[in-house]
């Protein structure tokens, strides 16, 4: 069965400090994985970026070291010292070296990192960023592996003994998936679980004559993979049959997706869902409240617009308060507070500022709003098994693009919208920025992305009202999404998040690129 994504480990996830979440959450998450394999105190670390990869213009700046590093530190990604990485490895005495290398690779997000322990243990790992902080580790020492971080896994190594496969095999729980690799002198042994190994089996494991080496690598997503069991509907088109059969709206479908994926009970995953909830809002709190950080172009500016109404220059609305929240959770972003990326950090404003003006305009309830977001996340869901998130390989229609059509999803849902009004929603709000490019001025994620998750927020409202009176969205959500991917591949990459065209290259975006690299 192949693996769908899911809405909280990949859609409404994760949470964050940092500009972006295919440079910062991503990294973050392979390097917390790599002292996993490495299974030694980190000594030393060599972290490489292909010269022609996305990454080698702007890692500094879109925050890859700040992840990297403190995944390295094994700091939690929302730990205050995430903001100071720099200082905080010179005192453990971890030396971390970045570097433009050459080597080959098959994805725009590619790093390759190796460790050194204190015992001298060499460990090298070549990974990517999927986009939205998804990942997947490829190749360890050589040797292919595929790694999430969303199951527990153990790598066993054997040097110059015969392979034992069977004999490992026999010992193994049902359950457990097993592989094996011979490279020269080597044999790597592949375990997978979507629950933790026995600490008897572990033992046994390491008493064992021909292990040299075992790495144990514990999950680091939201939730376990592993325990999906077979979805009710699986195109776009089933779903909303299934929903017109079951009377169920699009928040309903999205609770019933998750459930399926996660195996997890509907309590647990509302719970989880309104902890996000709250993670949210409260980045719109900070925001409000004001912000600063000295590496970045725009300062508090979410505080205007209802200054601009006491001053009776503008009038209270809805849009108002969409603007101001959104600005908000950007402005969270941008000074390292947490925030959830919803589905990046690049686009976090779009969904979140939206549905709460929107829900506390109607006066919705805290379960009407925790369902809107499943109803956001089941289209983001859908987007994921297409294009994914990643600007590096699709331009901004995949992190704006994609937030306005989950957006525009859930408020439809809040105004009482039947799934298929969802839906359709959805795909207007997608339809009206297929071909948005990344072009982010001094390669912080502020210009005009800022401007860009405000007119996906306004761009969903404006849709969810064409859907629920019952404009027609003509081109079916599936093929809209296939539509962007097919748009990405004739998108020149200057216009895929490099900082090399579009705004980016302005004079007055130079100027600041300038000014910023001074401070």
């Amino acid at each position: 069965m192949k693996k769908l994504p899911g809405i909280f480990n990949d859609v409404i996830s994760p949470v964050m400090r940092g500009p972006s979440s295919s440079h910062t959450a991503a990294s973050w998450r392979i390097a917390r994985i790599g002292l996993d394999i490495l299974n030694k105190p980190l000594q030393k670390a060599l972290v490489e970026f292909d010269r022609e990869g996305a990454w080698a213009p702007n890692y500094r700046e879109q925050g890859t070291t700040m992840g990297m590093n403190g995944g390295l530190l094994g700091l939690d990604i929302t730990d205050e010292r995430m903001k100071d990485t720099e200082s905080y490895a010179q005192k453990k005495g971890i030396a971390i070296e970045y570097k433009i290398s050459s080597f080959e690779t098959n994805h725009a997000n590619t790093v390759r990192l190796t460790l050194w322990g204190k015992s001298q243990k060499k460990a090298q790992i070549i990974a990517v960023s999927l986009g939205g902080g998804s990942f997947e580790i490829r190749s360890v020492d050589g040797f292919p592996v595929q790694l999430n971080g969303d199951l527990y896994s153990m790598l066993i190594f054997s040097k110059n003994n015969p392979d034992q496969s069977e004999e490992l095999k026999s010992v193994l729980l049902s359950g457990i998936e097993f592989s094996s690799e011979n490279k020269e002198e080597t044999i790597k042994y592949e375990l997978k679980s979507s629950h933790s190994f026995p600490s008897e089996l572990i033992t046994q494991l390491q008493k064992h004559p021909v292990v040299d080496e075992i790495a144990l690598i514990h999950p680091i997503m939201p939730v376990i993979g592993g325990r999906e069991s077979e979805m009710p509907f699986k195109s776009v088109q089933s779903l909303i049959d299934y929903a017109e059969e079951n009377s169920a709206d699009l928040g309903d479908i999205g609770l019933i997706y998750e459930k399926y994926i996660s195996g997890l009970p509907e309590q647990e995953l509302i719970q989880k869902m309104e902890e996000i909830i709250q993670i949210i809002h409260k980045s719109i709190v900070t925001g409000m409240a004001g912000t600063s950080y000295e590496d970045r172009i725009l300062q508090q500016q979410s505080h205007l617009i209802e200054k601009a109404e006491k001053e009776g220059k503008i009038k209270d609305s809805v849009i108002n308060r969409m603007i101001a929240n959104v600005s908000a959770i950007m402005e969270s972003k941008s000074s390292m507070e947490v925030i959830v990326a919803v589905p990046t950090a690049g686009s976090c404003g779009t969904v979140g500022g939206s549905l709460k003006a929107i829900s506390e305009n109607l006066g919705s309830s805290k379960d009407e709003l925790i369902k809107a977001y499943f109803a956001a996340g089941i289209v983001g869901a859908y987007f994921a098994q297409g294009p994914g998130f990643s600007a590096e390989e699709h331009g901004c229609q995949v992190e704006c693009g994609a937030a306005s059509g989950m957006a525009a999803a859930g408020i439809a849902h809040l105004m009482g919208g039947t799934a298929k009004q969802a839906i359709g929603a959805a795909s207007m709000a997608i339809q009206n920025m297929i071909g948005l490019v990344c072009d982010p001025v001094a390669d912080r994620v502020e210009v005009p992305c800022l401007g860009k998750n405000i007119s996906a927020a306004v761009n969903a409202y404006a849709s969810a009202i064409m859907a629920v009176s019952g404009y027609d969205f003509v081109i079916p959500l599936d093929q809209v999404i296939k539509t962007v991917s097919r748009v990405s591949k004739t998108m020149p990459n200057c216009v895929k998040c490099t900082g090399k065209g579009g705004l980016a290259i302005t004079e007055e975006a130079i100027k600041l690129k300038l000014k910023l690299a001074q401070k």
